[in-house]
C-alpha cells in the first residue's frame, strides 16, 4: 500500500463453539451496503464456512478516525431482535478481514495477581479470533455495536526516491457496548462521539419488542517493527478458544467420500481391463 490508499475491511462469518453452526455475516440485521458482493471461495474456505463479503467499514492507510457511523441508527423489530439474542446467547463470534489478515480480539492476564506485587506483575497476553457479538448480564443481553479497530503497519526501507510502502501485519478489535444516545451521532456527516468508559451504558437488546441500534467503530493505527513476512505469526501461535468440529466433520466426510470415489473408480476400471483382455 502507498501512504492513504482506501484498505478493504470484509466479514467472513459467525461462529460459535456452542452450537458448531457457522452463518453468513448478514444473516443479522448489520448495516447492508446497496450492493452486497461475495467473494468466490475455495474449497478450503468452503468447507470452513466462509462467505466473505463486503461491508460499510470504510478504512484508509495510516489514516486514523475518533468515531464514525456505519449507518444510521437500525431500528430492529421483534423477530431481529430475538434473533440477535439468541446469538448472543449462544456465544457467536463475529469474523473479519483486513488485507486478508483476520482480526482478532486482545486478551490480558495476570496469572501471579497474587503472588506478586503490583510492580511485579506481568501481563500474559493472549489472541482470540474474531470478537464476540455480545454478553449476557443478569439474564439481559447486551450487543457490541461499537468496534474499536487497531492496525499495525509496517512501513518498508526506501530506495533512492521511492514511495513509502505500507505493509498490515496485525488486526485488531476491541469491541464495546454502547447505548445509542450515550454515541451522540451526526448523520449529517455520519460521525459520533464516544464517551467515557465510565460514562456510558451497553446497548440492550430486548428480545421481546423494538431496539434502536447505532453501529460505530473508530479507526486507530500504529506502526509495528513486525515485517511481512512475519505477520502470521501472531495468528499461527494464538490459542484458538473455539474448536469448530462441524467444519472438521464435514472435511472429514468429503474426504472419506472422495476416497471412496476414487476406490471405487478404480475397482471399475481394473473390472473393465480384466473383461477386455478376457474377449
Amino acid at each position: 500500500h502507498s501512504h492513504s490508499p482506501h484498505l478493504l475491511l470484509q466479514a467472513v462469518k459467525l461462529t460459535s463453539s456452542r452450537t458448531q453452526l457457522p452463518y453468513e455475516y448478514y444473516s443479522l440485521p448489520f448495516c447492508k451496503p446497496d450492493s452486497i458482493f461475495y467473494k468466490g471461495e475455495n474449497l478450503g474456505e468452503v468447507l470452513r464456512g466462509d462467505r466473505i463479503v463486503n461491508t460499510l467499514y470504510n478504512v484508509d492507510m495510516n489514516k486514523d478516525k475518533k468515531c464514525e457511523m456505519v449507518c444510521n441508527v437500525k431500528k430492529l423489530n421483534v423477530e431481529e431482535s430475538k434473533l440477535v439474542a439468541e446469538r448472543i446467547q449462544e456465544e457467536y463470534y463475529v469474523h473479519l478481514i483486513a488485507d486478508n489478515l483476520p482480526v482478532a480480539t486482545r486478551l490480558e492476564f495476570y496469572p501471579n495477581r497474587e503472588a506478586a506485587g503490583e510492580e511485579e506483575q506481568k501481563k500474559d497476553i493472549q489472541f482470540e479470533h474474531g470478537y464476540r457479538l455480545g454478553f449476557v448480564d443478569n439474564n439481559k443481553f447486551y450487543l457490541h455495536n461499537h468496534l474499536s479497530f487497531i492496525l499495525y503497519f509496517h512501513r518498508e526501507k526506501l530506495e533512492q526516491g521511492d514511495v513509502h510502502n505500507y505493509r498490515v501485519v496485525r488486526f485488531e478489535v476491541v469491541p464495546q457496548s454502547v447505548k445509542v444516545d450515550d454515541l451522540k451521532p451526526v448523520e449529517k456527516d455520519k460521525t459520533c462521539t464516544l464517551p467515557e468508559a465510565s460514562g456510558s451504558a451497553a446497548q440492550e437488546i430486548d428480545p421481546t419488542k423494538e431496539n434502536g441500534v447505532l453501529f460505530t467503530y473508530s479507526v486507530h493505527w500504529e506502526e509495528s517493527e513486525v515485517k511481512w513476512a512475519s505477520r502470521w505469526d501472531t495468528y499461527l501461535t494464538m490459542s484458538d478458544v473455539q474448536i469448530h468440529w462441524f467444519s472438521i466433520v464435514n472435511s472429514v466426510v468429503v474426504v472419506f467420500f472422495l476416497s471412496g470415489m476414487s476406490n471405487f473408480g478404480q475397482i471399475l476400471l481394473s473390472a473393465t481391463v480384466i473383461s477386455q483382455m478376457a474377449l
